[in-house]
């Protein structure tokens, strides 16, 4: 209620307050998102505070996954671009491409080796040649090693 306390936690186990943001009587809400504070007080209106500085905290690791996986692209049905997320449990050459109806190639989207890991790849509703398609049902499918799978997602123009 009373502003923003900038707490130095390099060392977890002796945080130190290392600073203070006043915002007046009381501070009407403050919103954290990753390294960026928005802090709402009662007569001045809305300050962003931003902080680029390591804390000393080590994220936590992403645990390996185990098996390969292709998951629904969001949104679906998309207009214009849609999210396409896979899984790799060893480093594999891959190959994400989408096809029509008709079974032919419309656009790669990866081609490449690639570590073990967790990816996101996002398609414009163009192919190949930078064209955009038409709307309609599109299939997309990985191939990584012997593991392949497909797909259905519908652009809607």
């Amino acid at each position: 209620d009373d502003g923003l306390r900038i707490i130095d936690v390099s060392n977890p186990s002796a945080p130190v307050e290392v600073g203070f943001y006043d915002t007046g009587d009381k501070a009407a809400g403050v919103y954290v998102s990753g390294s960026t504070a928005y802090v709402a007080d009662g007569g001045d209106g809305l300050y962003i505070i931003r902080n680029d500085l390591a804390t000393g905290i080590p994220e936590k690791e992403q645990p390996i996954p185990h098996i390969f996986s292709l998951k629904q692209n969001y949104p679906n049905p998309f207009n214009p671009t849609t999210t396409i997320e896979y899984i790799l449990p060893k480093t594999v050459q891959v190959e994400l491409a989408i096809y029509n109806m008709l079974g032919q190639k419309v656009r790669t989207l990866v081609n490449e080796s690639q570590p073990s890991g967790n990816y996101r790849v996002q398609w414009d509703g163009r192919d190949d040649a930078d064209r955009s398609v038409a709307s309609g049902v599109y299939i997309y499918k990985i191939k990584a090693n012997d593991f392949a799978q497909t797909k259905k997602m519908l652009l809607i123009r």
